[in-house]
């Protein structure tokens, strides 16, 4: 049953946050696939990975090629995602499926909190997912840091 992580996003946009949690990940041997709604946002994100640090790589992909299954991250529309990822990131008010997550250890869900709509979104989804009974974890970024906000306990 994975556990669900909260971004909320003030004062920082999501490129900023994306490419820290993707380096975490991979250091822990985990293939990611970044999920959002908007394809024009996804080829903004696959440009950015590529350069936003001049001394570090970053492999990662758009779904659709051939190679997908081997994609350590995979960005893509909302759904299953070809490279089995271990983290789902969900951006710009993707919302997950349920049912069918057991292969996911972490879901992430970024939203700008300066945006009504993806903020009530978000909320929506937190009551969601914890009335389901995932563990979840809420943080919002505050003055420069992380300040952890919420959390909701895993139901058996």
């Amino acid at each position: 049953m994975p556990e669900f992580l909260f971004y909320q996003l003030t004062d920082s946009p999501l490129e900023a946050l994306l490419p820290a949690l993707l380096e975490k990940a991979i250091g822990q041997g985990w293939r990611v696939a970044v999920q959002g709604p908007d394809a024009a946002r996804l080829d903004f994100l696959d440009a950015h990975l590529w350069n936003y640090k001049k001394e570090s790589f970053l492999p990662h992909a758009q779904a659709g090629g051939a190679h997908d299954a081997a994609q350590p991250v995979l960005l893509g529309p909302v759904g299953a995602a070809a490279n089995k990822a271990e983290m789902l990131v969900l951006i710009d008010g993707g919302a997950p499926d349920l049912t069918g997550l057991e292969a996911h250890e972490r879901v992430c869900i970024v939203f700008d909190g300066n945006d009504a709509d993806m903020l009530n979104g978000a909320r929506a989804q937190w009551r969601t997912v914890s009335a389901a009974g995932f563990a979840a974890v809420y943080w919002a970024r505050e003055g420069g840091r992380w300040q952890q906000k919420a959390t909701s306990a895993a139901k058996t």
